[in-house]
């Protein structure tokens, strides 16, 4: 589903501010695949999903989408077969707009310029009530005064509507407080086992990139330094990954965010 063969990005080069970004990364994601990425600021993983997402064009290599070569293909091309979540919740839909406006457009009807049916708005309702964040009794209501947490399950559902090729979740539930990120995590679980969609999902908490998925990498100045799996990583605990990090590398994990993400519980 998604083949990443040899990629690497450097930002301003020759200049005093050069920062290499990514470095000779390759990556294959099979159809189905929920991989999870941790790694510190820094490590290259928004800018993993910038690269794919089209948001710049690497400067060697090659990104392939469900057999497309998509490495210079358009932002908003790609955009087509591609979600994505971000850690701001204000991100990915339209405040001003309410909650049927958006999901219409996320479905292609058309948003607040075009005729919704009845038809329309029951399936929009159905879809809503699954959620479970009492949304689907609030359809006119504007985008802008959802929670943070209603805002993320609302665009992960339009993002979801027609299921993508590949979907991404840059951290999707940081900004969110721990009761309702462990809501908008079971949603994304559910979500994506349900339609069988390619997942990348970055997160800060090395638990939930143990629990989530099937698969976890962690990055390490813009490369993969652990891509573990099966058996392996079932067993695995926050402290074995600390470890494997270690040994792949060639250092200690210091992002106090993480670490502390690993206290938890």
């Amino acid at each position: 589903m998604l083949t990443i063969s040899h990629i690497s990005k450097t930002f301003n080069p020759g200049t005093v501010n050069e920062k290499r970004a990514l470095t000779d990364l390759s990556l294959h994601l099979a159809p189905g695949d929920f991989v999870t990425i941790i790694g510190s600021n820094g490590a290259g993983k928004s800018t993993l999903f910038n690269a794919i997402s089209g948001s710049f064009y690497v400067d060697s290599g090659s990104i392939v989408v469900d057999g497309k070569d998509v490495t210079f293909m358009p932002e908003y091309k790609r955009a087509r077969h591609i979600g994505r979540l971000f850690q701001d919740p204000m991100r990915g839909s339209a405040p001003g707009m309410t909650i049927e406006e958006n999901l219409a457009l996320a479905a292609g009807s058309g948003g607040w310029f075009s005729h919704m049916t009845k038809a329309d708005r029951d399936r929009f309702r159905d879809q809503l009530s699954q959620l479970d964040m009492g949304l689907e009794d609030r359809m006119k209501q504007p985008v802008g005064l959802l929670s943070g947490g209603q805002r993320q399950a609302l665009t992960l559902l339009m993002a979801t509507m027609d299921p993508p090729w590949l979907l991404m979740l840059d951290e999707h539930t940081a900004a969110l407080d721990p009761a309702t990120a462990e809501k908008v995590l079971d949603i994304t679980r559910r979500v994506v086992e349900e339609n069988h969609i390619t997942t990348l999902m970055v997160t800060h908490n090395m638990q939930d990139a143990l629990a989530m998925g099937n698969r976890t990498l962690m990055m390490d100045s813009g490369r993969i330094v652990l891509d573990v799996s099966g058996e392996e990583r079932a067993g695995m605990t926050v402290a074995d990954l600390l470890e494997r990090f270690h040994r792949g590398a060639g250092r200690a994990l210091d992002d106090d965010r993480i670490l502390l993400s690993g206290e938890e519980g």
